[in-house]
């Protein structure tokens, strides 16, 4: 018996699929007299799961001249590619199912080499894209960081996101969550990313103990943007599992708890 659409509707809930719908074929195309008006961003199938979802939700892997699987994050490189959900659990599923060299081979022609650690691999190269794009923001004039100028932030109108080592002390995180929620009413109101430690803030941003940081939105009509940093950063945070909104902990019961 065929799923019903709020059954195919609730597969993609929860913090992974955050802000992604379901996209069918239909969506995928242009109309036929070439008008934007059907345009959606394109889908594929996950070859693990068998669920067709955005691209943005996936991530494609390809064989390398040498036979060896590569992840390409921007989907451009030749050949033929595998997608698999861009989360880290699905990356590594596929790798010991041994998934890439049974949908390659015999297509290819030639053994497929998936090297150990993978999904470590596709780990550091989303944070390094990141971490890129954070030091063009910081280029850009968009971050601000120390404790105080950050929770000044929170208390403004020109805040975008927040950053904080995930090696930083717990009770200066609690203290910003809480004030964005004395902010705005509730404690995920602006994203929270917590997938650096100190020693990768320190270097995106060219100095040293940097334990927390926010994007601010920009007025000057130069303003180059945040270098895709909100982007790359949900991408990672998605991947690796952690959740991309500030109630990643309650603040009314974290109080209660110690370091």
């Amino acid at each position: 018996m065929s799923n019903s659409p709020k059954d195919e509707e609730l597969k993609l809930q929860g913090p992974m699929f955050q802000g992604l719908k379901e996209t069918t074929k239909a969506e995928c195309v242009e109309a036929d007299d070439g008008s934007p008006r059907a345009r959606r961003e394109p889908s594929r199938q996950c070859a693990l799961t068998r669920t067709v979802l955005p691209k943005s939700a996936l991530i494609r892997f390809v064989a390398d001249p040498d036979g060896r699987m590569v992840p390409d994050l921007k989907a451009v490189l030749p050949g033929r590619g595998v997608w698999i959900t861009a989360d880290r659990a699905s990356v590594t599923l596929a790798e010991q199912r041994k998934l890439f060299g049974r949908l390659l081979e015999k297509k290819a022609g030639r053994s497929i080499t998936v090297e150990p650690g993978l999904a470590d691999r596709v780990e550091k190269l989303l944070a390094d894209r990141a971490l890129g794009a954070l030091a063009l923001a910081q280029k850009s004039g968009r971050i601000v960081t120390g404790f105080a100028k950050v929770e000044a932030a929170v208390g403004g109108d020109k805040l975008v996101a927040l950053i904080c080592a995930r090696d930083g002390a717990q009770d200066s995180l609690r203290k910003l969550i809480q004030a964005v929620k004395r902010r705005w009413g509730v404690s995920y109101a602006l994203p929270l990313f917590r997938s650096f430690d100190t020693a990768e803030l320190d270097l995106a941003f060219g100095r040293t103990n940097v334990i927390h940081a926010a994007l601010t939105r920009s007025e000057k009509k130069s303003d180059q943007g945040d270098g895709g940093f909100l982007n790359a950063a949900g991408r990672l945070q998605r991947y690796a599992g952690a959740r991309a909104n500030t109630d990643q902990e309650d603040p009314e019961r974290a109080d209660t708890q110690t370091d």
